[in-house]
């Protein structure tokens, strides 16, 4: 299909005077076509080492994928900011739905596309994902050795999250119920021919909301990070899509992952249980767990207030693994 892509600047952070930006589309194997943004350093010269980055989930390319995807487009990387199946500009219907197998191929194709193209050095290639797409981005480095380095922000386990809740608070009996009560919602959904939205962050924000909550608020209900292409920032994802991910599970095999891992979490993310839980798994001496003092998990989306995202480490990250050089 051909995609409608935006032609003017759209994003939630400014755009940089070293970068230049292309709207580029891809496909992966199932057939969806991809929406993304192509980040090229101004001065370049011969192939350099490439990323490809996504997440948060729920969120789209034009808010901190983009960010971080321009970010280390100025340290001196080819980077791709996509749009994941089904969601913001890429194909695929129906819209907002989500699966793990599906999204794990979403960063296998963008390695595919920055592969073939004339500026990427494709035995130099790495991926980031943020939040949820953290955890995805971890279980696409296990399948694919091409991606020789991967960084974690802020990373959800989304399939721990779904099958056991926030902070593992989930019985196996409220699972069920909510098994139950999606399950008759699909029979609803199949009646009316459309599909129940899970909500997207509550708006407006109650008083007694969680912090992480208040946080989520912050980022992408109001000017801070508001896109209106962002599942997050409006209606939320399809109701029955999130049973995909009570029985499915990331790294079946953390074995296979033996490329280098960076994971970054905020010291006062409520996520960082996830972050440390999956780095215990992985094994070399390639793997490093990051904690950024003081940082929340959104402050991991945009820098926060202080600017908490660590570039110098993630460029230090790459630098090392993807044999970056100081020519480049």
């Amino acid at each position: 299909m051909t995609l409608k892509l935006t032609t003017t600047w759209d994003k939630v952070f400014p755009p940089s005077p070293q970068v230049a930006t292309q709207k580029v589309t891809f496909h992966n194997h199932f057939g969806i076509e991809l929406a993304a943004d192509l980040y090229l350093p101004r001065q370049r010269g011969k192939q350099l080492p490439a990323l490809a980055v996504a997440g948060p989930f729920g969120a789209v390319k034009e808010q901190a994928s983009g960010l971080y995807a321009q970010t280390m487009a100025e340290r001196g990387f080819v980077t791709l900011a996509f749009d994941p199946s089904f969601t913001g500009e890429s194909g695929g219907t129906v819209r907002d739905v989500f699966s793990l197998d599906l999204n794990t191929e979403d960063f296998q194709a963008a390695i595919d596309y920055l592969s073939n193209r004339p500026e990427v050095d494709a035995e130099r290639l790495g991926i980031i994902g943020i939040c949820g797409w953290g955890g995805i981005a971890l279980n696409a480095a296990a399948n694919d050795p091409r991606i020789k380095a991967t960084v974690a922000a802020t990373m959800y386990d989304m399939p721990r999250v779904g099958a056991q809740g926030y902070f593992d608070q989930l019985s196996a009996q409220d699972r069920y119920q909510v098994k139950q009560q999606v399950s008759q919602q699909r029979t609803i959904d199949y009646a009316q021919g459309t599909y129940a939205k899970a909500g997207g962050v509550v708006d407006p924000l109650p008083q007694d909301a969680p912090d992480f909550v208040k946080q989520y608020h912050a980022y992408y209900k109001t000017a801070r990070g508001y896109h209106p292409r962002s599942v997050n920032s409006n209606a939320g994802w399809v109701l029955q899509a999130n049973e995909s991910w009570t029985n499915t599970k990331l790294l079946v095999h953390p074995e296979d992952l033996r490329s280098a891992v960076l994971i970054v979490h905020g010291e006062k993310a409520h996520s960082r249980y996830m972050g440390k839980a999956t780095f215990k798994k992985l094994t070399g001496n390639n793997k490093e767990l990051k904690i950024v003092p003081g940082a929340t998990h959104t402050d991991l989306y945009d820098g926060g207030n202080h600017n908490y995202i660590p570039f110098a480490r993630l460029v230090d990250f790459f630098a090392r693994y993807l044999d970056v050089t100081e020519a480049e």
